[in-house]
């Protein structure tokens, strides 16, 4: 008994540590603040895990780690809109509105794929429910503080609830080819919307009616439409896998008729077609720099998506999608530079502050700014330099990534039964990594069983 006490209060010890925020001093960098502009010669102070000061010659108490970060850059802590790692499941495939169901319910801290972001400097994602399905699961936003044991230390706490819709050919084919029900076609997509808002409305006010004493017969409790009346009641903001342009305007008219507001596209290949329209909406725009052709729906696309976007005055983003991508978003970023020719700034607030106002955590996180999270990264050229390494990555004050201290094999779960080896890459490049997870069966015929993991 006295051992297993031991073990349980080490175990505690752990999880209490990295509960807490750190202080650090860095001194004598190239501060890039995204928000006030690029400072030389600058020290950064964070205190108790949030940002105290900005300027020059400054100091901190004894016990404060001090970072000399003289002749390197120094930048907000990416964010990535879109990503899937850090879930252990992604699509509750079972039918077209699965609203009820919570990627937040199986937060794996474990993931490898963690550790292999805030060394590209990545310090906050968003691990996104899959696009099987028309209206998906909630999403949960984490904070990168790889080396904790238990999941709700990696959730990023009093961050806006965020749903996953989809557009396209997922859901049909997983619905309508799959299984025979709506939707099968686009038409199909913007039905299933139209029927769960109204059903929605009327579960609203059914409730409403009970409240009051109108209704005198307890009206049935739904979790998933009761996720659904949240959202036009705008405490959730949705963002929707998508590609093409008619559809994104199918969907902000569906949501205009419904009083939603909250919404920001995901993938949004054509969104360069109607980027006046989805910044007359205020709708964001999550996209990837140079990723298309993938499947049919994806065909129409361009490098200069990002550029035009940004341009037309839309809230863009360049997000991931992916374990391998999530550990070089500097270089996605800076690509908009070749194709657009946006200015440092506007490519490095694809990576920063937007995809914070994404995912409405920019009060907290996405430039450096005074009472800000302490989320650093430090790169030894300029980010959008090819040449730029990621030195160490800082999250609520604690330095999580070193490169010049941290072992090669940071996994903090192995799995003996791995096929190869951890730095392995994918390397058939990008598939639709939305549909992870995914069994459907395409009725052409006869039954096919086919896998869509990736």
């Amino acid at each position: 008994m006295k051992y297993i006490n031991i073990i349980i209060g080490l175990i505690l010890a752990v999880t209490m540590s990295a509960q807490e925020t750190g202080s650090v001093l860095i001194k004598n960098g190239t501060v890039i603040t995204i928000t006030d502009g690029v400072k030389e010669n600058t020290d950064v102070l964070i205190q108790n895990g949030k940002i105290k000061q900005i300027g020059d010659n400054l100091s901190a108490g004894s016990g404060v780690t001090t970072i000399d970060a003289k002749g390197q850059f120094v930048m907000p802590g990416i964010v990535d809109a879109h990503s899937h790692i850090g879930i252990s499941v992604v699509n509750e495939a079972t039918n077209p509105v699965t609203a009820e169901v919570f990627t937040g319910d199986c937060v794996n801290p474990y993931d490898i794929g963690i550790y292999r972001a805030i060394a590209g400097g990545t310090t906050v994602s968003h691990a996104m429910h899959g696009s099987a399905n028309a209206i998906g699961g909630q999403c949960e936003t984490l904070k990168h503080r790889f080396g904790v044991i238990d999941p709700e230390d990696m959730k990023m706490k009093d961050a806006p609830r965020t749903i996953k819709f989809a557009l396209g050919e997922n859901p049909m084919r997983v619905h309508g080819e799959g299984r025979d029900i709506t939707p099968r076609t686009r038409m199909g997509m913007e039905q299933v919307f139209r029927k769960a808002f109204a059903d929605a409305l009327v579960y609203k006010k059914d409730w409403d009616d009970y409240n009051s004493g109108k209704l005198h017969e307890l009206p049935e409790y739904s979790l998933r439409i009761e996720t659904l009346v949240d959202i036009m009641n705008g405490e959730i903001i949705i963002h929707c896998h998508s590609y093409r342009a008619d559809e994104l305007l199918m969907l902000m008219n569906v949501l205009e008729d419904y009083g939603v507001s909250k919404i920001c596209f995901q993938h949004v290949n054509e969104g360069f077609k109607v980027a006046p329209e989805l910044a007359a909406f205020g709708a964001g725009a999550s996209v990837f720099s140079d990723w298309w052709a993938y499947k049919f729906e994806v065909y129409y696309s361009t490098a200069y998506n990002a550029a035009i976007l940004t341009k037309n005055g839309v809230v863009t983003s360049i997000n991931s999608d992916d374990a391998g991508l999530i550990r070089h978003l500097y270089h996605e970023a800076a690509k908009t530079q070749k194709y657009g020719g946006l200015t440092d700034n506007e490519a490095l607030r694809l990576i920063t502050i937007n995809p914070a106002k994404q995912l409405g955590i920019d009060k907290r996180v996405g430039s450096i700014e005074v009472g800000k999270d302490g989320d650093i990264a430090i790169f030894s050229h300029h980010p959008l330099s090819i040449y730029a390494v990621n030195q160490k990555t800082i999250i609520d004050g604690i330095v999580r990534f070193d490169i010049a201290t941290q072992p090669n094999d940071m996994r903090i779960d192995i799995n003996p039964e791995e096929s190869i080896s951890s730095f392995m890459e994918d390397m058939e490049g990008h598939e639709d990594k939305c549909m992870q997870d995914v069994f459907t069966e395409l009725f052409l015929g006869e039954t096919h069983s086919h896998s869509h993991q990736h």
